[in-house]
C-alpha cells in the first residue's frame, strides 16, 4: 500500500530526530528555564571533576528504573563534539547537549539511552504499510549523557546553555549523514526543576521540506555534574502531539547525582 504523507512525514522525521541525537548529535512543576536555585548559584564550594569512570557508575542501570530498558551509549552516541558540529559556535552547547556530550569545557563524560517498554507487541501486518510504519514507530527514547567540571565549570557551562538558547532562536544548521540538517527555531521551555539549576528548551527541525519535527532537551546541573536529556518519541511524531521527556527517567538519574 502505498504510504500517505502523513506516515511519509512520520517517517522523515523519525530519521532527522536520530540525525539530531547521533550526529549532534533528530512536568509543569518546577523553575523556569534557565533559573538557578538562589543558594546554589551563589554560594557554590569549589568543585573537583568526576571521572569518565565515575561518571559511568553513577547512569542508571537496568535494575534502577522500571519500564525502560536501559543501553550503553556506545554505539549510539558520538564519541567526541569532533563529530558534532554547527555553524553557528554559540548553538554548540545546544547541540552537544542534544548528542549526550558535555555542553561545557571538560574531558569527563558519559551517556547511555533509555528506550521505554511496549506494553503490549501487535502482530506486524503481512504487508509493509502505513499501519506497519506507524506501529515500528511507536517507540519512545532518551538520551542521557553525564559530564563533570573543575571549580565553577558547571555553572558556566549552564550559562552556556542558557545564552545559545537566546542566541540561536532564529535555529542553526548541522551536519547529518553528509547533508546539511536544519533546526528552524530554538525556545526556552519549563523545565522539571530538577538539581540546583535547570535550561530546558525544544528544537524544531525542518524534515526533508516536508514539515516540521520538535524535540525536547533538558540540561540540569547538580553540584558540578550536569546531566542532559533528549528524547525522540516516533509515537508523537505521527500524531503531531508534542515529546516529551519522561519525568521518570530525570528523576531517577538526578537523584544518583551526587
Amino acid at each position: 500500500m502505498k504510504r500517505s504523507s502523513g506516515a511519509r512525514l512520520c517517517a522523515t522525521a523519525a530519521v532527522s530526530a536520530v540525525s539530531l541525537a547521533l550526529v549532534t548529535g533528530c512536568s509543569d512543576s518546577g523553575k523556569d528555564s534557565g533559573d538557578a536555585k538562589e543558594s546554589a548559584a551563589s554560594s557554590a564550594p569549589a568543585a573537583k571533576a568526576l571521572t569518565t569512570a565515575d561518571l559511568e557508575k553513577l547512569l542508571l542501570t537496568q535494575s534502577e528504573i522500571k519500564g525502560f530498558k536501559v543501553a550503553s551509549g556506545d554505539d549510539t552516541m558520538p564519541k567526541s563534539k569532533d563529530q558534532v558540529k554547527t555553524d553557528k559556535a554559540q548553538c554548540a552547547p545546544l547541540a552537544w547537549a542534544t548528542a549526550g556530550l558535555a555542553p561545557g569545557d571538560t574531558d569527563a563524560n558519559a551517556s547511555n539511552s533509555l528506550t521505554e517498554d511496549k506494553t503490549s507487541k501487535a502482530t506486524p501486518p503481512a504487508d509493509i504499510d502505513e499501519a506497519a510504519i506507524e506501529d515500528a514507530l511507536k517507540v519512545r527514547l532518551t538520551f542521557v549523557g553525564l559530564s563533570s567540571y573543575e571549580g565553577d565549570g558547571a555553572q558556566k557551562a549552564m550559562k552556556a546553555v542558557s545564552d545559545g538558547v537566546t542566541a540561536c532562536s532564529g535555529g542553526f544548521g548541522f551536519p547529518a549523514e553528509g547533508e546539511k540538517t536544519k533546526v528552524t527555531k530554538v525556545t526556552a521551555e519549563k523545565g522539571s526543576g530538577s538539581g540546583d539549576e535547570t535550561v530546558a528548551f525544544s528544537s524544531d527541525v525542518d524534515v526533508d521540506g516536508e514539515g516540521t519535527a520538535t524535540f525536547h532537551t533538558e540540561v540540569v546541573r547538580s553540584g558540578n555534574t550536569i546531566a542532559t536529556f533528549y528524547t525522540v518519541d516516533f509515537a508523537s511524531l505521527a500524531s503531531g502531539e508534542p515529546a516529551e521527556i519522561p519525568a521518570a527517567v530525570i528523576e531517577a538519574q538526578v537523584a544518583k547525582l551526587p
